[in-house]
């Protein structure tokens, strides 16, 4: 299968913590580190080890950091053909301090990913995937969110539609709010959290939000409820899918909610309905949890076919070869 991934990169900066520091206070982590990472970095990853064909839009700057929040996406052989250069920002980082408990903080830069260049867009590369996947921080604001609009359009108006997959974001819904909702509400498969998802319907319950969605158009959402699982709506249906305890213990969560939705995309596309592949998203994230890192722990199609048996028929595609790591011409800031 083909996806085309629209989503940051970033060089994440991890540290763990026995609390978060006060105001002017300065703490000493029990671990630090710092990991590549970034929804359409670790989405594409996630997807590539998985056998999918995978091509990335996102945007670095010309730093050593463009370098390292790539590594991976290279590595896994994720195509490069739509990553763009900066000459003028710089990548995007993120600073994520997080508690034994789960209580985190975080410190972001969207920097050179806001600036994907719609210029660059080319409507035939999301024609002609089989499925589009969209972080909604690119919904956000400046020529990524055009850039983002443009490749919903084509998917919507590709001679066999494309389908929209777009997961939501704590910090992009806290940014954009309800105004967000106009752009999302149409996608095949939307995928957000408890808070998300209040936040974006302007309610304070998960059922009176599920009902907005369905009256402003959704087909299709699934909710993140972390411990709990997630829920799966329909306009036909709502159900409870229970989470997924692994073996591992679960160190730090970064980059799981991006898990989950590659691995949601990846069994709807390899013929699951919609709890199954909700199932297996659960999994997917849980394990993701178990290392440390939006990138460390791989998921494979062992993990998965044995969460959801009918994934289990889905053959493992050949693992592709690593992408050519020329560099794309450099472009100024928009």
């Amino acid at each position: 299968m083909k996806f085309y991934i629209i989503g940051d990169v970033t060089v994440d900066h991890l540290y763990h913590l026995e609390r978060l520091p006060e105001p002017g206070e300065e703490v000493t982590p029990q671990q630090a580190s710092m990991k590549p990472g970034g929804a359409g970095g670790t989405m594409s990853v996630t997807l590539a080890r998985l056998g999918h064909a995978v091509t990335l839009a996102a945007r670095v700057g010309d730093d050593p950091f463009a370098e390292y929040a790539l590594s991976r996406v290279r590595e896994s052989g994720v195509s490069e053909a739509a990553i763009q250069r900066d000459a003028a920002l710089i990548t995007s980082t993120i600073t994520v301090m997080q508690t034994r408990d789960g209580e985190r903080a975080m410190i972001s830069d969207g920097a050179a990913n806001r600036q994907l260049d719609p210029a660059g867009f080319k409507k035939k590369d999301v024609e002609g995937a089989d499925a589009l996947i969209i972080n909604a921080y690119a919904l956000t604001e400046g020529p990524q969110r055009e850039y983002s609009l443009a490749a919903i359009e084509a998917a919507r108006g590709a001679k066999t539609p494309v389908p929209v997959f777009i997961d939501l974001g704590t910090g992009a819904v806290n940014k954009a709010g309800t105004s967000l909702l106009n752009d999302v509400v149409g996608a095949d498969y939307l995928m957000l959290n408890q808070h998300e998802l209040q936040a974006l319907t302007g309610t304070s319950s998960i059922s009176a939000a599920l009902a907005q969605l369905g009256k402003a158009g959704a087909r299709r959402v699934v909710v993140k409820v972390g411990k709990m699982g997630s829920i799966t709506w329909t306009p036909e249906d709502t159900d409870l899918v229970d989470a997924y305890r692994p073996a591992g213990k679960v160190v730090e969560s970064t980059g799981a909610g991006d898990t989950f939705t590659a691995v949601f995309a990846h069994a709807i596309l390899a013929g699951a309905g919609i709890g199954g592949a909700a199932r297996a998203a659960n999994a997917a994230g849980a394990l993701a949890a178990t290392g440390f890192g939006a990138q460390e722990r791989p998921i494979t199609h062992e993990d998965l076919s044995a969460i959801v048996p009918e994934l289990a028929a889905v053959a493992p595609a050949p693992a592709p070869a690593p992408a050519k790591t020329t560099r794309s011409r450099k472009t100024p800031a928009s």
